[in-house]
């Protein structure tokens, strides 16, 4: 017997309150509702509907049944929906990139997949996520962050993209002529936790270390978090976002080579032209 086939019949008898209008609603026939509702009553040992000349009405077992009996048919169909879209995804390019790289450099790396390979299904995450991904098989390409530790994947080339600091609005070295980098001390450094890639979480602390300034680190998954804590005046930040009106905070250019995101393309073995697509949209973009 399918279940919830039957127990469709019965929500539907029930809402319409007419086994005609219920049977219309469901585009089929009156005897075949009539004939499910009756061996749903007799599969559950319970009358459910009184049948009358003026329609259906639902018996006590009925009232008492109608609601569990509709949170059935709800999952049912949701359940459905989602394997729909499970599969549809399924048959698609899985593409993923750093938090770290900003959205329009996202949207540009799927346009470019797209283009070339049809359906496109994106995900955002750490590096040390996107990486366990692809040598899982679970994602076919994706942009990290340089440098991490990339065993068992095949990776591309690194690109240098722009990145710029972002400050507090009213901090001092926004209205300086040369700021440098021990002007920001007494900040938190705003930045995605060391666990999501500690390559790269070394190697910055190393070099603002290195430009005299041991600022001490305030986890920020996201561009979003960190221009939060910038705009309270504790911190300052990294972002390859290009600069842009933002109340509370401001973008300084300083020392562009050294602080530029370095990101690459790593890939499934099987995924080399679609890698090549991703590359092209970087080299772009890269420093020039």
């Amino acid at each position: 017997m399918d279940l919830i086939r039957h127990l469709r019949f019965f929500v539907a008898v029930a809402d319409e309150g007419h086994f005609g209008k219920a049977a219309a609603a469901l585009d089929m026939t009156q005897p075949p509702l009539s004939q499910g509702l009756r061996r749903l009553e007799q599969h559950l040992e319970l009358e459910l509907i009184h049948r009358t000349n003026q329609g259906a009405m639902l018996t006590a077992a009925g009232r008492q049944l109608l609601p569990r009996a509709r949170l059935l048919v709800d999952d049912a169909a949701r359940l459905l929906a989602e394997s729909q879209r499970i599969s549809q995804l399924s048959g698609s390019l899985r593409f993923a990139a750093t938090t770290a790289l900003p959205d329009r450099l996202v949207t540009a790396c799927v346009t470019a997949l797209r283009s070339a390979d049809g359906t496109v299904s994106t995900t955002l995450g750490t590096t040390v996520d996107l990486v366990a991904q692809v040598r899982a098989g679970v994602c076919d390409v994706a942009v990290i962050e340089h440098p991490a530790l990339v065993e068992g994947v095949a990776v591309g080339p690194v690109v240098k993209l722009p990145r710029w600091l972002v400050v507090p609005a009213q901090h001092r070295t926004t209205t300086t002529e040369r700021p440098t980098f021990p002007m920001l001390a007494g900040l938190h450094f705003a930045h995605p936790p060391r666990s999501a890639n500690p390559p790269a979480f070394d190697a910055v602390l190393d070099l603002l270390r290195e430009r005299g300034l041991d600022a001490p680190p305030l986890p920020a998954p996201d561009d979003r978090t960190m221009l939060a804590a910038v705009a309270a005046g504790t911190s300052f930040g990294l972002t390859a976002t290009p600069p842009a009106p933002t109340p509370g905070v401001a973008w300084l250019t300083l020392a562009p080579q050294s602080v530029a995101l370095r990101v690459r393309v790593i890939r499934r073995t099987t995924a080399a032209e679609q890698a090549a697509a991703v590359d092209r949209v970087l080299y772009r973009e890269r420093l020039r």
